[in-house]
């Protein structure tokens, strides 16, 4: 092969790579776009503000004669039946659908709610969890998108004023609004939490939540005046920490109430 074949061979090597590099950056650029204006179509500006720790209490029914939820579900899921509530972390820019594909866990990991191929996919659960939110953890996957969108601003709660200020986690459903408070914000490793511990066990929850209260690190930020057992509800917000594989960051909140 002469030089002029390898030099024309090299650059078109390097023409496609440089390709490459533009689509996947203009996918960084574009992610989460189409979650705007979902957000514009089919949501009211809530009548639920956030509140703050100390008026938190204990999980009960609250009473509504008219329950008012800012969330077209009717719409969202003649969109898509995958979609069965809505997130909406106040502080950050977390307000997104959240979605499950039974029969196919890594569905949404690479694909919108639209079902077309996108790096920001989606918020989502797996179908370890029960779409009731009634589950001892139920663990919710998001991109940290570098474009800021999906889970990525969850990682404000790295910092301890931004934890001590924003606690509240609104989790609203076809019928009732969910209310959790923030009592943790660390770095994990990548274990799969519903694989590795059954939450269903008594013992084995009790356990976990003793776990991450105890911890200690820079990179942690834990609430250890809230004394969880075995019959709270939580959620476990996943995300991605620092483009390192064996890492994950996870913001985790109790639920305190309940609108229906």
């Amino acid at each position: 092969m002469n030089r002029k074949v390898i030099a024309a061979v090299l650059g078109t090597a390097a023409v496609l790579c440089i390709g490459m590099g533009i689509r996947s950056w203009m996918q960084e650029q574009n992610a989460g776009k189409i979650y705007e204006e979902l957000q514009e179509e089919v949501t009211d500006e809530p009548d639920v503000g956030p509140k703050k720790a100390e008026e938190m209490t204990e999980p009960e029914e609250t009473e509504a004669e008219s329950l008012e939820i800012p969330i077209d579900f009717d719409q969202l899921q003649q969109e898509n039946p995958d979609i069965y509530a809505w997130i909406t972390v106040p502080g950050t820019d977390v307000d997104y659908p959240i979605v499950q594909k039974e029969g196919d866990n890594g569905y949404y990991l690479n694909h919108n709610i639209n079902g077309d191929k996108d790096t920001a996919g989606a918020i989502y659960t797996e179908d370890y969890n029960h779409k009731d939110f009634e589950d001892p953890n139920t663990v919710i996957y998001g991109h940290n998108m570098k474009n800021g969108t999906m889970f990525r601003t969850l990682h404000n709660y790295e910092d301890r004023s931004f934890f001590d200020e924003n606690r509240e986690v609104l989790i609203y459903m076809p019928g009732e609004i969910r209310h959790y408070q923030i009592f943790a914000a660390y770095v994990y490793d990548n274990r799969h939490l519903l694989l590795n511990f059954d939450f269903d066990d008594p013992d084995v929850y009790q356990s976990y939540l003793n776990t991450v209260s105890s911890i200690r690190d820079m990179n942690s930020f834990v609430d250890t005046s809230m004394e969880m057992t075995v019959e709270d509800k939580i959620i476990t917000m996943s995300t991605c920490y620092k483009g390192m594989e064996d890492r994950r960051y996870l913001v985790q909140a109790v639920l305190v109430s309940i609108e229906s």
